[in-house]
């Protein structure tokens, strides 16, 4: 499956869930360790491990498992590595604080 596809079943994974201001930056042409980063939010904790268990169940169906998750238990953050495909789930505020959209704002945004 190649990481355009991927990212937009993770993208449509989120989205089910309501995950908010869901961003797919183009990584890939600046040198990036993947080609794309899916960045959302959700308004809860619970929320956030929702949208994450969500987009790792759909990639499941897939066949597709991830290198790794962090941040599951606390729900704060959580980071799913699909290699070339990277996922981050931010509790809202957490997300301003560190506005990863920010830090790679030279990134081409894929609209949805």
């Amino acid at each position: 499956m190649d990481s355009k596809r991927k990212s937009l079943i993770c993208a449509n994974a989120a989205l089910s869930k309501k995950a908010q201001n869901l961003l797919i930056l183009q990584m890939n042409k600046l040198g990036s360790l993947a080609d794309y980063f899916i960045i959302c939010s959700g308004r809860s904790d619970r929320q956030v491990k929702a949208i994450a268990y969500s987009i790792e169940e759909r990639m499941k169906k897939q066949g597709v498992l991830p290198l790794g998750i962090e941040g599951f238990s606390e729900g704060k953050w959580i980071l799913l590595d699909y290699n070339d495909v990277i996922i981050h789930v931010f509790y809202d505020t957490i997300r301003e604080f560190y506005d990863l959209e920010g830090l790679w704002s030279d990134a081409p945004r894929v609209e949805i």
